[in-house]
């Protein structure tokens, strides 16, 4: 009998190739279990963002989060402080700075009242400076924090933390912990959104990517001018057919390779293959605002074909109309080292009217009870003069700020928290960025202390080893 070309090749190998060969094999099989120990639990096949059952009953379905890139003045926008007013230029009290980290101010530093007259509205007659004229129109719709606190006072890394629990680079964000838990609702756009107005925030896209988690919970950034998504429109001469051929044979050897290694990040890659070809068709209809009815761009104060703030306001409600489930608005420009009040009014103007125009928009579509809006930023401002009065700036404040929320399950016109005389610290009831992650995620129907994901032996979550949610703010 002639024998195989199998057999063949197995009568020449010698013992020890034999123990190679095998052991390169059996090699393989133990670093392929040990790489999916370490890296998680990723399915070797199926969708990823299949939609996934919360612990518990949620309040929210998605959230639009508006970060400030930079920290605005919460002394000047919704803590207003008499005393301070009284004490404006006077020497700060030493027993508040000593052994204090400042990132700019050194010496001893003169207090700094604010410039604007602040009215109570609403019927929670909750007190809201004059830069926000529309925002203290929906008051009754929203819920203060005034005694958020963080252990960062610089820019990248109090970024990073706001939004990852963590100073250093390598952590996921909120919005790619919520893609994780929940998956998505919509087959055709990403569960994760990011949307930017001016410069990109110091800790960059590590504000809206995966970290350690597989790369499908990224968020993909979205604009509103030229190409919505880089890379996204086929290259000349390449039909939608042509497309399709292609995505199907390269998934093809995709999934044979996932099969032998069950690596998630080549899941990754199927999933995101495919929902690439999808988006041709949904995002330019998505992104295109001008189909808007005026109504509306009048409400949001939109400019369709411009990059502007109000325009991604509009987007973001059209997103989580599409069953998005997290988009993130960066607005940059809050940085204000001098002419606080010269350059703070500049900027509330820019997102006072489409931030009141989202929140009532939502509530018009019966939309507001599912989505929660989160506006805040990485820190606060000094109730203290930085510089000199002509060109008066406000320093970083990391011992307490002030975050809002609106919808989602959260009870409008209250406040949790109060600061003292001359906001420079909290006297009831302080919150931690982990407690404020905690309650985002609770909202959303996650227990943040049950949302981990094994990363080098060892299981984490968002909320480190912390976090309590802020109850008295639930409806």
């Amino acid at each position: 009998m002639t024998p195989t070309p199998q057999e063949e090749y197995l009568t020449r190998l010698t013992r020890r190739e034999l123990f190679q060969r095998a052991g390169v094999g059996i090699g393989s099989v133990a670093l392929a279990t040990l790489l999916r120990e370490e890296l998680g639990a990723a399915p070797r096949s199926g969708d990823s963002l299949a939609p996934k059952s919360p612990h518990h009953a949620p309040r929210a379905k998605n959230v639009i989060f508006i970060h400030l890139v930079g920290a605005p003045s919460q002394l000047d926008l919704f803590d207003y402080k008499p005393t301070l007013q009284q004490h404006d230029g006077k020497l700060c009290p030493r027993r508040l700075i000593e052994g204090k980290r400042f990132a700019f101010i050194r010496g001893h530093p003169k207090l700094l009242g604010t410039r604007y007259e602040f009215q109570r509205h609403g019927r929670s007659g909750i007190e809201v400076s004059e830069l926000l004229p529309h925002l203290s129109q929906v008051v009754d719709d929203m819920a203060f924090i005034k005694t958020l606190h963080t252990e960062q006072f610089n820019h990248g890394p109090a970024q990073l933390f706001f939004q990852t629990g963590f100073e250093r680079f390598g952590r996921p964000p909120l919005g790619s912990w919520v893609s994780y838990g929940l998956g998505s609702e919509n087959r055709n756009l990403p569960s994760f959104v990011a949307l930017i107005t001016g410069d990109i925030a110091g800790a960059g896209n590590s504000l809206w990517g995966s970290g350690f988690l597989p790369t499908t919970y990224q968020g993909v950034e979205f604009r509103t001018r030229g190409q919505p998504v880089y890379f996204l429109s086929n290259p000349g001469g390449i039909l939608p057919a042509d497309r399709r051929r292609i995505v199907e044979s390269i998934n093809r050897l995709n999934k044979v390779q996932l099969a032998d290694t069950g690596d998630p990040e080549i899941a990754t890659r199927i999933s995101q293959y495919e929902m690439a070809f999808r988006m041709q068709t949904s995002v330019p209809e998505l992104v295109d605002i001008s189909r808007e009815p005026a109504r509306v761009h009048e409400m949001y104060g939109t400019q369709p074909g411009k990059v502007s703030f109000s325009n991604n306001c509009l987007l973001a409600r059209r997103l989580v109309e599409r069953g998005v489930r997290f988009v993130q608005l960066f607005d940059s420009g809050w940085d204000h080292h001098n002419q606080v009040f010269g350059r703070l009014p500049v900027k509330c103007k820019e997102v006072d009217q489409p931030i009141a125009a989202l929140i009532r928009d939502l509530k018009e579509r019966g939309l507001l009870e599912d989505t929660l809006v989160v506006w805040g930023a990485e820190f606060g401002r000094t109730p203290v003069l930085q510089g000199v009065y002509s060109k008066a700036g406000r320093d970083h404040h990391n011992e307490t700020f002030c975050v809002w929320m609106a919808g989602g399950g959260v009870k409008g016109g209250v406040v949790h928290g109060k600061t003292d005389d001359l906001g420079y610290f909290s006297t009831e009831t302080p919150v931690h960025i982990n407690d404020f992650h905690a309650t985002i995620l609770h909202l959303l129907g996650i227990d943040h202390e049950e949302l981990t994901y094994k990363f080098q032996g060892r299981p984490f979550r968002l909320t480190d080893v912390g976090g309590e949610v802020v109850r008295n703010i639930l409806a």
